[in-house]
């Protein structure tokens, strides 16, 4: 994708339009109700593009299947590439974590985080204090497969025919790369 185009750094209310019109597929390539198809992202950092163009567009092609292969590990905090690329909260991640604490009846989770995090803020960054960074909690409970499989189910599109999978990169993984 062309830099003008990256959907992650667009402001809220253009990021929408753009996401449908920044992909193109090609017709005819897939035998609708045989092939799977595996699309290699680069980070899945909120999931409206993936849900609101890539999907979309390739369950119209008619596959059995559409693998989606992130190259980036699930995002779970704000400015990971420096980049300051969503509030927390819109996060893929997150918003899969903070569901299945409900789900699991784990709420009062949430409360100690928020109260924690506060508690932090008081304390000055200098003078030997060290900072905690107490949202992780909120994905302990949880393995990456479980919150993975949590956000296939939050970007699958309505309506979408085909059956869908996503499988993030692990840290560990990217530094056995280097």
């Amino acid at each position: 994708k062309d830099a003008k185009i990256r959907t992650f750094i667009q402001e809220d209310n253009s990021r929408e339009s753009l996401t449908m019109h920044a992909y193109d597929v090609h017709y005819g390539s897939v035998r609708s109700g045989e092939d799977v198809l595996v699309a290699l992202d680069d980070s899945i950092v909120r999931g409206n593009t993936l849900k609101n163009a890539i999907l979309r567009s390739l369950d119209r092609l008619g596959p059995t299947r559409i693998l989606v292969l992130s190259s980036c590990p699930q995002i779970r905090y704000p400015d990971v590439y420096g980049i300051d690329m969503a509030k927390l909260g819109d996060l893929a991640a997150f918003r899969a974590a903070i569901t299945l604490l409900q789900e699991r009846g784990m709420d009062h989770i949430l409360a100690e985080i928020y109260k924690d995090c506060r508690t932090q803020l008081s304390k000055p960054l200098r003078g030997g204090h060290e900072f905690v960074n107490h949202v992780r909690r909120i994905y302990e409970p949880f393995t990456p497969e479980e919150i993975s499989a949590k956000i296939v189910e939050q970007v699958t599109p309505p309506g979408c025919n085909a059956k869908i999978g996503v499988l993030f990169n692990t840290v560990e993984a990217l530094h056995r790369a280097m």
